[in-house]
């Protein structure tokens, strides 16, 4: 599999101490350092402030994760995984290729956010890993005829994390609307290789705001 750039999400919550000022220029240094920064407003207990980074240079992103939180960001939860174009999607044109090792987010108009992980099931009567090429393809087309019955409302980065972390791959949705972002993954689960074989982890959704307005 092809495999492009790193993506690592972090999830915060402010602290008393936050440094507006020193938060901001966290952001600008790996912005200026060729790093794209994503962040988002969080809804629920699990998190308040959500940033995407996405960048060729690991130290980049660490430098990143270590001035936000010396900015007073205490990071509650993170992913970490890296763009792909999988084994299911080599005939895809070439725009689309590159859209999926080389991503330029967020998408205009699109400002609701959702991250979740998942992986594929290897238990007895439902092992994806022991399922033949040919019938994964099969199911993998089936997941992807479904998606595009939303074309123009999402827009989905689907990056790998085997052996970087809990899950095997992490899964960003920008839509429209949070209304949008259940329907497709509503939608979506019936198709055979989720409904079958899919394993989900936490989900968190919010929307896209600088983070001026966040802090």
């Amino acid at each position: 599999m092809d495999t492009g750039v790193c993506v690592l999400h972090l999830f915060c919550s402010p602290t008393a101490t936050v440094d507006r000022a020193a938060l901001t220029s966290a952001i600008t240094d790996a912005t200026s350092a060729d790093c794209q920064v994503i962040t988002a407003a969080m809804l629920g207990h699990k998190a308040d402030i959500g940033v995407m980074a996405i960048s060729s240079d690991m130290a980049v992103l660490h430098s990143l994760q270590i001035n936000i939180q010396r900015a007073g960001l205490n990071i509650r939860d993170s992913y970490l995984s890296i763009t792909e174009v999988s084994e299911y999607a080599k005939g895809l044109p070439e725009e689309a290729l590159r859209d999926r090792l080389y991503p330029q987010l967020p998408p205009e108009g699109k400002p609701a956010f959702c991250f979740y992980p998942m992986s594929k099931r290897r238990e007895g009567h439902a092992n994806w890993y022991a399922t033949p090429f040919d019938q994964r393809t099969e199911m993998m087309m089936e997941h992807g005829k479904s998606g595009r019955a939303f074309a123009g409302k999402i827009v989905q980065l689907v990056t790998a994390s085997t052996g970087l972390d809990s899950h095997e791959w992490g899964v960003t949705l920008f839509g429209i609307s949070l209304e949008i972002i259940k329907d497709v993954v509503y939608t979506m689960r019936f198709d055979k290789g989720s409904a079958v074989y899919g394993e989900f982890g936490d989900f968190f959704v919010g929307y896209l705001a600088p983070i001026d307005d966040l802090v």
